[in-house]
């Protein structure tokens, strides 16, 4: 009777390595009971590196290896923390790069509207050329330079793939060193998004780099044009003030 107690207590445990097709069958429980069984107190007992009981050379194999598993798992959840960190700043790299292409477009389309001003004003200044009389002195709107327009078009944002789209799926382990080979599975599949996702983040800078450069160009040419035409229309006042004044 004791004996069949025990066994009901040990049955009815979580196991959190088993998988979900494993907990539905209740009724197989020598496959639940296979799987590597996670210590509560292995957190508080391992984070001094056995200081509190006189050390590794104390420990009997059975603890080092469940030292290891869970060394190993500990590992495996900063290289992930580390994957989400890349992740997130990923996110906050494309929504700047978002950011710089709207303003790249918002330059250029300053720009156009500089042009569109270019022929109003040329064919204002043709008609304040044409009035004054016949024996009014000619007069020849002043122009420095050609209003160029813009010529530099901003790029659109190259394509940068997601992380992995399907997600490994690992065996549950039955001791301690499945459980670390495991977990060193997990982590080279983690090491191998986050170097997929500091590639991606190293090409986006590069783009963000290049699309600074584009702009500031763009942004030197908006500035000669408009300092032209601001030139050009200080001279069409004049000549319609003199107008005016006859």
């Amino acid at each position: 009777m004791p004996v069949s107690a025990v066994a009901k207590q040990s049955s009815s445990k979580p196991n959190p390595f088993d998988s979900e097709s494993d907990s539905e069958s209740t009724s197989r429980p020598a496959k639940a009971s296979s799987s590597y069984p996670v210590d509560p107190g292995a957190k508080s007992r391992y984070k001094n590196g056995f200081h509190d009981s006189r050390g590794f050379g104390n420990q009997s194999v059975q603890e080092l290896e469940s030292y290891a598993a869970h060394k190993a798992e500990e590992t495996t959840q900063k290289v992930n923390d580390c994957l989400r960190l890349a992740e997130n700043i990923k996110e906050n790299v494309t929504s700047t790069l978002l950011t710089l292409h709207r303003q790249g477009e918002q330059i250029n389309r300053t720009h156009e509207t500089a042009a569109n001003i270019d022929q109003d004003l040329s064919r204002s200044e043709t008609l304040l050329g044409s009035l004054g009389g016949f024996f009014s002195k000619s007069w020849k709107p002043p122009k420095t330079r050609q209003i160029k327009g813009p010529v530099i078009i901003t790029r659109g944002l190259s394509s940068n793939p997601g992380g992995n789209l399907n997600p490994q799926k690992y065996p549950d382990p039955t001791n301690a060193m499945e459980k670390v080979q495991v977990e060193k599975d997990k982590q080279d599949c983690a090491l191998s998004d986050l170097s997929d996702v500091l590639g991606q983040l190293k090409g986006m800078a590069l783009d963000m780099g290049s699309e600074i450069d584009r702009q500031n160009k763009a942004m030197d040419g908006l500035q000669d044009d408009v300092e032209e035409l601001n030139y050009r229309v200080k001279g069409a006042n004049q000549r319609a003030r003199r107008l005016l004044g006859k």
